[in-house]
Formats: structure tokens, C-alpha cells, sequence
């Protein structure tokens, strides 16, 4: 009797086994951090993903409150800091924010340092916008004729904003305490044009995203903190907030990590937002009004940062990870029709982590995105590098698209089309809260999946689409 339950014991064991899913079975994250080179403990905030050093490859830009910026490149297996020129490192000015675009058409990005000395209000030192010429690293904010509109409030998040569609890229930024300021490069000189576009408020700003939101221009949204969100509808280039209209006020929350997301795979982008300690948000536009989908356990209130959305895994599936500061990390995926499931994490929890910032790239051109976390504030810590481990025979597409000046089209909308799904991407302008994530739209590939189209949607509204013939490369497109 007892070597009969022994072998029904080991045959429901095999069975249970068999049938559970791999998520439960194995860790979803490697550690890889070991690739950093030199990563000692720090307070660093923001990262952005960028071509810092114009060498056709994208870098990590992570920033640091009272330790260097960094430009973080692959090289030899490893990542390592290329840039040590003070203009670019400014070890002094407290470096929170980040975001990059190209500003003046060159065809190369601009870098956005947003610096503060204060936690709100007037602040001490002014942001900088640093710009490459002959190898050499200037900030465009010292020379004088664009000293007149100088950022002097407290600040956090950046974004870029191709307003009128024309590849002319706008710098929104949100400060805390102070209104609002957009910058743009006119007459070849920077100027503050927040008061003409209807953007000049004052509240606690956090976070901003811009994209295809509700128009086919490029619209902003806002999450702040003591004050009502912004959602900002592009009227020919100037702005109206209807975040009332739209229902995305959420005046009794605290905003901060927030991201662009097709959430029901349909060829659309919502708003996935994360408050402080409060209810987090997924925010899906129905019938000219949005509606939050997020039910526990996404919802539920954390000490949030950042989020991300992303196939981390190549299945055609995207996650969504939440980085918080002082508590564990989540990590969830988006299924159909809306269901977000949490994913266990044990590599990547960092439950006594004090994340401050992440973003995503495929910083190794492997086909795979890496996810590299920041961490700060109130306790110095070293970079995290995670990669998900994948099953082998996952396929993968990515989409990088340039504007007509052969910059990254960031704004732009791309949309893999398929048998089996309608699914759309932003090319990042800046996600949400202090970050920025890799100007390509990465798409794992689903099983039975065929019939790919590629369809993108430039920031001036106008679509071009392209048959896929070929996986597991980089296709790149660039505006007629």
C-alpha cells in the first residue's frame, strides 16, 4: 500500500509539473549586471537611450544627483562609460531628468539635462542642453543669446514634442513650483514659447508622455502631483488641456511613472499611469473618454517610479514593469482583451532596491531588450541590468523610423499588423518619469503569427506601410 501512494505521489508530481507554466517553473530575469564596468554605488535618477556619440549605435544616458552623468555604450561584451568631459558629467548641477531629440535638424540628438538644486521653486543652476560639435560636448543654454529664457524652477520630467509635425522638435518641461516651460530652437537661437502655446502652468509637475494620443498630431499628457493631470490636445500646434473631458483629471492622486501602451492590441495607444501611494491607472480611450481598466493586483498603490512597457520576452506579448523605490519591483504581462497578469519575479524584485529611474534597449543588438534600473535618492546604490531569458526559437521584428532629417522620429506611431493582431508603439519622446526609452518599436513575434505589415504613422499624421518579409532584424524607414 504504501509503494502505491509513493507512485500516484510521483505521477501527480510529474503531472502538476507538465502542466504548470514556465513562469512559475523558472525566473522570468538574468542578472547581467556584472556587464557594467566600474559600477559603484551612486544616486543616479533619469536614463535616456540615445546616440550619444554618433557612432550609429544607442547608448544609455543615466544622470546623477551629485555624481557623474553617464553615457553607458557596449563595447567587447561590456558596458562602459565613454564620456568624461565636464560639460556632459556635471557632477555638480544634480541631474534628475533626461531626454533627447534633435533640435536644430542636424539629423543627430540633442541631450536634456534637467537639473535640480531644490525640491520646488526657484533653484540655484539652470538646466543644460548639451549638443556635439567637433567632439566636443557644449551646452547650448551658456551661450548668450540663449541665456534670456533659462529654466531657474525645480523640475523632474522632459519631453519631446514634434508639435507642428515637421520634424522641428520642442522641449516640454515639467517643473514643480513653476510654470511649465517648451523650448524650441528658432532663428537659431532657444526660446521659451510656453506662454504662446498655452502650456505656461504652475503645479507639481512629475511626469509627461507625448504621442499619438487623441489626435493624429502629437499630444501631451501630464501626470502631476497636488494638482489635476494636463492632457494636451495638439489644435495646429498649440494646446488645449482636456483632461477633464477625457476624464484623466485624477486631481486626488499623485502622479509619476507613466507610459504609452496598446492595451487591447487594436492599433491604439493608451495611457498606462502610475501615482504615488495611490491607485495606479490603465487608462483606455472609449467613445471619446477614457476609462481605467486596472484591477488588482496592478492597481494596487506602491511607492512607484517608473513604468515600462515592453515584450521583454519576444512572445508578442507586452510587459509592464513597475520600478519602485524602497519596495519590491512588479512586473506584469498584457493579454488580451485588457487582462494584465501579474508575472512572479524573485531576479529583478529588489525589494530593498531604491529605483529612481529605467529604461529599455536592445543595447547588445541580440534581438533581446535589456533592462537597465537606476537607483537613488535617499540611499546610494549601484546599476541593475536584467534580461529576460527567452526560449530560443522566439522570432523577434524591430522598427526604427527617421524623420525626414534622419533623426529618430520620436513621437511617431508604428503598428505591427498581423493575422492574429493590430498591435501599436510609440517611438519614445520621453516615458513618463524622468526617463526615456531606445527610439525603436520592438516586437516579439507570436506563435502561428504571419501576414506582418508594418504601418507607421509619422508625427504630422501621415502613413507609410511596408510588407515584412524577413524576421529577427531591424527594419528601418525613413519619412519621404
Amino acid at each position: 500500500m504504501k509503494i502505491k501512494i509513493t507512485y500516484h505521489l510521483k505521477k501527480i508530481v510529474v503531472v502538476f509539473f507538465l502542466l504548470t507554466p514556465n513562469s512559475l517553473n523558472a525566473d522570468f530575469f538574468e542578472d547581467i549586471t556584472s556587464l557594467i564596468v566600474d559600477n559603484p554605488k551612486r544616486l543616479s535618477y533619469g536614463v535616456s537611450v540615445t546616440d550619444v556619440n554618433q557612432d550609429g549605435n544607442f547608448d544609455f544616458v543615466v544622470t546623477g544627483f551629485g555624481y557623474l552623468n553617464l553615457a553607458l555604450s557596449y563595447e567587447n561584451g561590456k558596458l562602459i562609460n565613454i564620456i568624461n568631459q565636464k560639460k556632459f558629467t556635471d557632477e555638480f548641477r544634480r541631474t534628475i531628468g533626461v531626454a533627447a531629440c534633435d533640435i536644430d535638424n542636424d539629423g543627430y540628438e540633442e541631450i536634456y539635462f534637467l537639473n535640480t538644486d531644490t525640491y520646488s521653486g526657484t533653484k540655484k543652476y539652470s538646466d543644460r542642453l548639451i549638443d556635439l560639435e567637433k567632439d566636443i560636448y557644449i551646452d547650448l543654454f551658456e551661450i548668450e543669446k540663449n541665456q534670456r529664457d533659462l529654466n531657474l524652477t525645480a523640475g523632474r520630467s522632459v519631453v519631446c514634442v514634434d508639435r507642428k509635425g515637421d520634424g522641428n522638435y520642442g522641449i516640454y518641461v515639467a517643473n514643480y513650483g513653476g510654470p511649465t516651460r517648451f523650448y524650441e530652437y528658432t532663428n537659431d537661437t532657444i526660446v521659451d514659447k510656453s506662454i504662446q502655446l498655452n502650456l505656461a502652468k504652475v503645479t507639481g509637475g512629475r511626469a509627461v508622455v507625448a504621442g499619438h494620443i487623441i489626435s493624429d498630431k502629437i499630444d501631451v499628457f501630464a501626470a502631476n502631483e497636488r494638482g489635476a493631470n494636463f492632457l494636451y490636445k495638439n489644435n495646429e500646434g498649440k494646446f488645449l488641456d482636456v483632461a477633464n473631458e477625457y476624464r484623466v483629471e485624477d486631481f486626488l492622486q499623485n502622479g509619476r511613472g507613466t507610459a504609452l501602451s496598446d492595451i487591447y492590441y487594436r492599433g491604439r495607444l493608451d495611457i498606462l499611469n502610475g501615482n504615488w501611494g495611490g491607485f495606479h491607472r490603465a487608462y483606455v480611450l472609449k467613445e471619446n473618454k477614457f476609462e481605467d481598466i486596472a484591477k488588482p493586483p496592478f492597481d494596487e498603490p506602491s511607492r512607484i517610479r517608473t513604468i515600462i512597457s515592453a515584450d521583454l520576452d519576444n512572445d508578442g506579448y507586452d510587459e509592464v514593469f513597475m520600478n519602485n523605490i524602497g519596495e519590491p519591483n512588479k512586473l506584469f504581462k498584457i493579454l488580451e482583451n485588457g487582462v494584465i497578469e501579474q508575472i512572479a519575479l524573485d531576479v529583478g524584485l529588489e525589494p530593498d532596491g531604491y529605483g529612481t529611474g529605467a529604461a529599455v534597449a536592445d543595447i547588445d543588438n541580440d534581438g533581446i531588450l535589456e533592462l537597465l534600473v537606476s537607483h537613488g535618492e535617499s540611499f546610494d546604490q549601484p546599476l541593475s541590468l536584467y534580461k529576460a531569458k527567452i526560449a530560443s526559437n522566439r522570432k523577434y521584428l524591430r522598427v526604427k523610423p527617421l524623420n525626414k532629417y534622419g533623426a529618430p522620429a520620436r513621437g511617431a506611431t508604428v503598428t505591427l499588423i498581423s493575422n492574429l493582431r493590430k498591435h501599436s508603439k510609440t517611438i519614445d519622446s520621453g516615458s513618463g518619469y524622468l526617463c526615456q526609452m531606445e527610439p525603436v518599436a520592438h516586437y516579439g513575434i507570436r506563435e502561428n503569427e504571419k501576414n506582418i505589415k508594418i504601418q507607421v504613422k509619422w508625427t504630422n499624421g501621415n502613413t507609410d506601410t511596408i510588407l515584412v518579409n524577413e524576421l529577427n532584424n531591424t527594419i528601418t524607414l525613413k519619412q519621404k
